[in-house]
């Protein structure tokens, strides 16, 4: 099993500072105190032997709150690291222009000599992705099978297949619902040193026209093809399909043992028909959260104060997240076809019956561990973070003790 330490980059604060200080965005001290923890911590999984360090890509977040990851942040870890792979999971496509992140992403792999990875998001925040994806007319979604919904995943898999043209080892020409290249598309683009590419640059950028027909991104990734490549906190079966049949890592958020059972054999079998032949769980990822005590109940009750309560509870709850851990006798009171469970249901005791939250003992959690092989045999591990939401010395005492009981037993 490999390891990531997922981070979701908070401004370190307690709730009441985060409600004295509002908006805590603004102020540069906080900043710089979650720059210094997330190095700190990196530097720390690098030791323990995580693989990877990630981050998701959000924006905006005013509250100080999952305040998002870009190329220039994972740079910045990878420059204080030593090994480990840094990256995202994930970038949300539509917000991005597709042969601008071709290029971040290339020009990361080489600066970092293959350091880094690629994880994807269809993206689920309003706040900030319709405003990046205005110009494509394409909406934050909830994967609710609406028309938006759907134009968000075409949106998705338009920008999904223009980065592996990018990517490859020739020159390419491409026309969507959104994107054309070149562009114009028919006609070409105006090139006035036509002549010089023509002499040396690659084969067939430029017609005989003089204008440029096919368009060549470099760099290309150090890594070939290209960075591993995942998707960010799969829950549906069609996101799992489709993951199979691009070759793409998904990280099951949903965590019923049942589900993760399943959703390990869909992907084995589609990724057979897709021509790759792989192991029960081999590219299958999980993200999960653990919390060490002298028992489960202590372990419960710190687990409260942290990500829990200001993330899960205040803000990520509106969004669907815990329908992600529905349990058996859910769907007769709570149709999941009217509305997502309320939030009296918002509980720790779902988290730990639904496999996410290991919690108690390292034996108690070892247990955990030992079922999901049992299910799944994910070969990737997500631990999600506490940085920001708890104290950093906290963060740091549970970090090791996974590390210790955990990564060292599983890796």
């Amino acid at each position: 099993m490999k390891f990531i330490y997922f981070m979701p980059p908070a401004l370190p604060a307690t709730v009441s500072e985060r409600r004295r200080l509002r908006p805590i965005a603004h102020r540069t001290d906080y900043f710089q105190r979650m720059l210094d923890e997330v190095v700190e911590l990196a530097q720390m999984a690098e030791e323990l032997g995580f693989e990877a360090v990630a981050f998701p890509e959000h924006h905006l977040h005013t509250e100080g709150m999952e305040m998002g990851g870009l190329p220039t942040l994972y740079q910045h870890v990878i420059n204080h690291t030593h090994r480990i792979k840094v990256g995202p999971i994930g970038y949300v496509l539509a917000g991005w222009n597709p042969l601008r992140l071709a290029l971040e992403i290339a020009w990361l792999d080489q600066l970092s000599k293959g350091r880094t990875f690629c994880g994807f998001a269809r993206g689920y925040q309003t706040r900030w992705l319709n405003q990046m994806a205005q110009k494509i007319h394409v909406s934050a979604t909830t994967s609710d099978q609406s028309e938006t919904d759907q134009i968000n995943r075409d949106a998705f898999e338009e920008v999904f297949t223009i980065l592996k043209l990018a990517w490859a080892d020739k020159p390419f020409r491409f026309k969507g619902k959104h994107y054309e290249y070149p562009y114009p598309f028919e006609e070409g683009t105006p090139w006035k040193p036509y002549e010089w590419t023509r002499e040396f640059g690659a084969p067939g950028e430029v017609g005989e026209d003089g204008r440029i027909q096919m368009i060549d991104v470099v760099p290309k990734p150090y890594q070939k093809p290209h960075p591993p490549l995942f998707q960010a906190f799969s829950v549906s079966e069609s996101t799992i399909r489709w993951a199979a049949a691009e070759g793409v890592i998904p990280t099951l958020l949903i965590s019923d043992l049942g589900q993760v059972q399943r959703f390990a054999q869909i992907y084995q079998e589609d990724s057979a028909k897709a021509g790759r032949v792989l192991a029960r769980g081999e590219n299958l990822g999980v993200v999960r959260m653990a919390y060490f005590g002298n028992n489960q109940a202590e372990a419960i009750a710190a687990a409260e104060e942290g990500t829990i309560d200001q993330f899960f509870r205040k803000f990520a709850g509106v969004f669907g997240f815990w329908d992600a851990w529905r349990l058996p006798g859910d769907e007769a009171k709570y149709p999941a076809a009217k509305g997502l469970l309320p939030s009296s249901e918002w509980t720790l005791e779902r988290m730990v019956k639904s496999h996410f939250l290991f919690a108690g003992t390292s034996d108690n959690i070892r247990k955990e561990m030992d079922l999901l092989v049992e299910a799944g045999n994910p070969e990737w591990f997500a631990l999600w973070s506490e940085q920001g939401a708890l104290p950093l010395y906290e963060v740091k005492k549970q970090l090791e003790l996974f590390g210790r009981h955990v990564v060292s037993q599983y890796r």
